[in-house]
């Protein structure tokens, strides 16, 4: 193990909410005033707005350093949580792209693609500068190189891991980042001391195995946040991570303990492309 990764783990041990990082983290020019007021923005889903306290977005923005006047690229963001609050934050003066699977891919990148852009279509005066993108994900293309200022990704990682694409897919971060640049990673974090082999399709990830990926690539590691941590999270569930919330797979059975536990415990890795 590095020694960053120990001075991390021991930060995560006493429950401080950054670790030691090597290099601050840029500073956001987003006010608490404005997070404040697209977190209650009525455009919202509820159902979403309703896991902010597990996925604190504005702890998170803030440590990955987005600022309101960035390209920033968000890869395959689901049903839009993220982009609820990225699109109007960054409307004025920034740049908000989504990188989406291309829907010919298969039939659960087409509808996923269809209900995103229907999403988009349905209220222009928060989405309407949204700009989406498509790639191939065994040979992703995010824009023309060094043209984004930030990469984020929520809860991805691992199926990259699992369909075997994710040499290319943080390549292609690399490739897309201006020098400079940063990476924010989060994703469910599996167990101290077990290998990716070992979290094969139940939805965790070590993190050192997703610090290396993105070391390899070219990135650098430089800060570790704990705001996403739960550690009521036992990692051990049969049907794997997507037992707990949001998902909550097994229906009715055990709902309550799942929905007491909370969302999964999270990894939250801030990496840079260094400057030339």
């Amino acid at each position: 193990m590095k020694p960053t990764l120990i001075a991390f783990s021991f930060a995560a041990l006493f429950g401080s909410t950054v670790a030691t990082a090597a290099t601050p983290a840029p500073s956001s020019n987003i006010s608490h005033e404005q997070f404040a007021t697209v977190l209650k923005g009525d455009w919202r889903v509820p159902q979403n707005a309703a896991r902010d306290q597990y996925r604190h977005p504005e702890q998170t923005l803030r440590f990955f350093g987005v600022r309101n006047d960035q390209t920033v690229i968000e890869i395959t963001p689901g049903n839009g949580w993220y982009s609820e609050l990225l699109a109007p934050l960054l409307k004025a003066k920034g740049h908000y792209v989504v990188a989406i699977v291309d829907p010919s891919v298969s039939d659960y990148a087409k509808k996923a693609a269809e209900r995103l852009k229907q999403k988009y279509a349905a209220d222009p005066a928060h989405y309407g500068k949204v700009e989406v993108i498509e790639y191939r994900p065994k040979a992703p293309v995010l824009g023309s190189p060094a043209s984004a200022d930030t990469v984020l990704t929520f809860r991805n990682a691992h199926n990259w891991v699992d369909a075997g694409n994710e040499v290319a897919t943080f390549k292609a971060f690399y490739d897309v980042l201006k020098p400079g640049g940063t990476l924010g990673v989060v994703d469910h974090r599996a167990k101290p001391g077990t290998t990716a082999k070992d979290n094969e399709k139940n939805g965790y990830l070590p993190t050192d195995y997703v610090v290396k990926l993105a070391q390899d690539a070219g990135f650098k590691l430089v800060g570790e946040s704990e705001v996403n941590a739960n550690p009521k999270d036992t990692k051990d569930y049969p049907d794997g991570v997507w037992t707990l919330p949001p998902i909550l797979v097994k229906g009715e059975q055990d709902k309550a303990k799942y929905l007491a536990i909370g969302e999964s415990d999270r990894m939250t890795l801030r990496f840079i492309k260094p400057a030339k």
